[in-house]
């Protein structure tokens, strides 16, 4: 296993300790820590998932290794300093690595300052510890989408549901791709996650408002985050392919959606109504809410509305509920503050 001293990464003493040394290895027969359970200033010797990895130069010019280290439980970032290509190139996003080094709060959060990291044989892993949702919630949740769409009543829009789940490899990427690489539900089957437990919420809120498209709801609910099976690469970790550094899931979505109107219209013979079809790109277009947001139109129809701010609720409480999960081993009531919120979140403090 590699292994390197630790400079700061910004050239100075700062919060990193110079000259870390290899810590030891795990006591053998020791259970390995979820990354919620890492504490501050704990020896790790242990697997985990390697996404998100990154050679970066520090303001003097130094290499650094940075690397998102994942269980089942959340992610944590891990940093090697005085970093080299080697290093770099030992292993490939997606594979599951041996990582040694110690942990430490640092900007309000916690990392790991890797001594040594190498790659491992998936043989030796147990996936379930690094696996959020196991094949059969990933089969759960695939029929629970079916029987959501399938209470749509339009004809027109039923069977463009069906023109999407009759896809079998768009439907494998809907079933493996995570809906973001950091924010919220980042592991594979996040997407399919969101979108169900968005069909749920459409389905309870949709009553409420008797002047709201239910039909039209569910369909731009499907539709909304499609774009992001091209968009994120999620057979080897996660991360933006070239389609989805340059266009993004919302054009990419939009595509996905006239391919899969003119596939109905070949199929069947039968056009979706102009005004309808229309409607339903508004609604990816504008799901993002604002344009400073990546929202390329506002919402303007009850549907994309009510789409804008159910996404916004399912995608924030899930990456408030991770966000607390991965501080969980960190003392007192409250999570550190979050630059990205311009705030911090208070998680209660135990009872006896």
């Amino acid at each position: 296993m590699s292994t390197t001293r630790n400079p700061n990464p910004d050239g100075g003493s700062g919060n990193s300790p110079a000259g870390t040394q290899r810590p030891p290895g795990r006591r053998a027969g020791s259970p390995r820590k979820c990354v919620t359970e890492l504490a501050q200033q704990a020896s790790v010797d242990q697997v985990f998932l390697a996404t998100q990895k990154q050679l970066r130069p520090n303001r003097n010019g130094q290499l650094y290794l940075q690397v998102e280290l994942a269980d089942r439980s959340g992610s944590i970032t891990g940093r090697m300093w005085n970093a080299s290509d080697e290093d770099f190139e030992a292993f490939d996003e997606g594979d599951y690595v041996r990582v040694e080094g110690t942990t430490q709060l640092f900007s309000g959060s916690l990392q790991i300052i890797i001594a040594g990291i190498c790659r491992v044989d998936p043989r030796t892993v147990e996936e379930t510890d690094f696996l959020v949702l196991s094949a059969a919630d990933v089969d759960r949740l695939s029929k629970e989408l079916a029987t959501l769409l399938g209470t749509i009543q339009s004809p027109s829009l039923r069977a463009l549901a069906d023109e999407v789940l009759a896809d079998r490899a768009l439907m494998e990427a809907f079933r493996r791709s995570p809906a973001g690489v950091k924010q919220h539900h980042a592991h594979a089957g996040g997407l399919l996650d969101h979108v169900v437990n968005l069909l749920r919420l459409a389905d309870r809120v949709a009553p409420l408002y008797p002047a709201l498209d239910r039909d039209l709801l569910l369909i731009g609910v499907l539709f909304h985050d499609i774009g992001k099976t091209v968009e994120l690469e999620s057979e080897r970790g996660f991360s933006y392919t070239d389609a989805g550094q340059l266009l993004g899931h919302v054009l990419l979505g939009l595509e996905i959606l006239e391919s899969k109107i003119q596939s109905l219209e070949r199929r069947t013979g039968v056009s979706l109504d102009h005004e309808l079809a229309i409607r339903v790109k508004h609604m990816i277009a504008s799901h993002h809410g604002q344009y400073e947001f990546g929202a390329p139109k506002l919402p303007m129809t009850l549907e994309a509305l009510a789409l804008h701010h159910l996404d916004h609720l399912d995608a924030r409480m899930a990456g408030v509920l991770q966000l607390m999960q991965n501080e969980a081993s960190i003392d007192g009531g409250w999570t550190q503050y979050q630059q990205n919120l311009g705030r911090k979140f208070f998680r209660g403090r135990s009872r006896d």
